[in-house]
């Protein structure tokens, strides 16, 4: 079997998701129901109500194939973003337009240029299309885009910055970002991630999809598995010029955002009483969090997200280690040792008593 397929697929170390409520409770005998969650970066509220109406209307008519185009949601989103429809392609969730912009832009030995501790499938995309990654290395746990704008080189063809970034959750200013697009050469590709941008407090939110109008090499990607809270669903979306959503949407697969996802995406894009009640429960969770890092003395990473990342200790076990401990008081939460940080633990911020029931969990691990 080891024969088949291309080698730099064969490299490819698959993407590991975060344990499953329901596999925790298996491994340690634990009652489901007593679990708490906080390692995927989901929405703790759940699928708006929105949402969940506007899927049972949608399901009567599940015989059919969803709309390939989906007309109705990228009208929403042409709406709500100002550009138009052929400005927008829909993706399986923003992961699915990741990898599509690797494959359009991307040739086997070709580069592709992202920063150090950035999200895992940027290093899976590229490996995907048998790409050459240029990992540029990170300052202060974030990207340094003057060395990543130094980084590209002749064969280039992509460039992935995230924003905020998973899963260090720092967060790069309008201005650098600008000044960095102003640099890149007009045949590379950037892909903006911005799949934690709802989550940014007022003062730091900008609308990065008026740059698609002055940089045709732009390629901005949200998501609804976030603050949307339909991370099941898989929804996610890109802005960028015809000319490149031309190629995306040549390759992406016909039926990638089912009706139901659509219709849900469609609710939950208006509607603010849900966005605006998980943007104030995630920052009074962040307080509660950092609180108690600092109660602890733990160092951790400044965050924009709906997450934060803690050092739980100095050795190069200290991260699995206090991870098992933590399942085992039916506490999931992410282990970052794959991105090279195995000191460390990424933590959701969840609802205020699952944020409380982690951080009791916590203290009893470290002791």
């Amino acid at each position: 079997m080891s024969t088949f397929g291309p080698e730099y697929i064969r490299a490819i170390a698959p993407y590991q998701a975060g344990k499953p409520i329901a596999e925790v409770a298996r491994e340690y005998g634990l009652d489901e129901a007593n679990i708490v969650k906080l390692a995927s970066n989901e929405n703790p509220f759940g699928i708006p109500e929105s949402s969940r109406a506007a899927m049972l209307a949608a399901a009567a008519d599940l015989g059919r194939y969803p709309d390939a185009n989906g007309f109705d949601l990228k009208t929403a989103l042409a709406k709500r973003y100002d550009v138009p429809l052929e400005w927008l392609t829909l993706g399986n969730g923003s992961n699915d337009i990741l990898e599509i912009a690797a494959h359009a832009f991307v040739q086997k030995g070709e580069a592709v240029v992202y920063s150090q501790y950035s999200f895992a499938v940027y290093a899976l995309a590229t490996q995907g299309v048998g790409g050459r990654a240029i990992v540029v290395p990170a300052v202060d746990y974030g990207h340094d885009l003057d060395a990543m704008a130094a980084a590209i080189d002749a064969d280039t063809r992509l460039v992935y910055v995230a924003n905020p970034n998973n899963p260090t959750g720092t967060f790069i200013p309008a201005a650098q970002i600008e000044a960095f697009l102003q640099k890149v050469p007009a045949h590379v590709i950037v892909v903006l991630d911005e799949a934690y941008n709802e989550y940014l407090a007022p003062e730091h939110q900008f609308e990065s999809s008026t740059w698609v109008r002055t940089y045709p090499n732009l390629i901005v990607s949200r998501t609804f598995s976030k603050a949307y809270g339909l991370a099941g669903l898989r929804v996610g979306f890109a802005i960028a010029q015809p000319a490149v959503t031309d190629l995306m949407n040549r390759i992406r697969q016909p039926f990638n955002v089912n009706s139901l996802a659509q219709a849900a995406a469609v609710a939950a894009l208006n509607d603010t009483p849900f966005l605006d009640q998980g943007a104030r429960n995630n920052a009074d969770g962040y307080r509660q969090m950092i609180a108690a890092f600092e109660e602890l003395g733990l160092e951790y990473v400044p965050s924009f997200g709906n997450f934060v990342l803690v050092r739980v200790g100095d050795d190069d076990g200290a991260g699995a280690r206090v991870n098992v401990a933590l399942l085992k008081q039916g506490v999931i939460v992410r282990p970052v040792g794959n991105y090279g940080l195995p000191q460390w633990l990424r933590i959701s911020i969840g609802l205020p008593q699952e944020n409380a029931a982690f951080i009791e969990a916590l203290k009893k691990a470290l002791r």
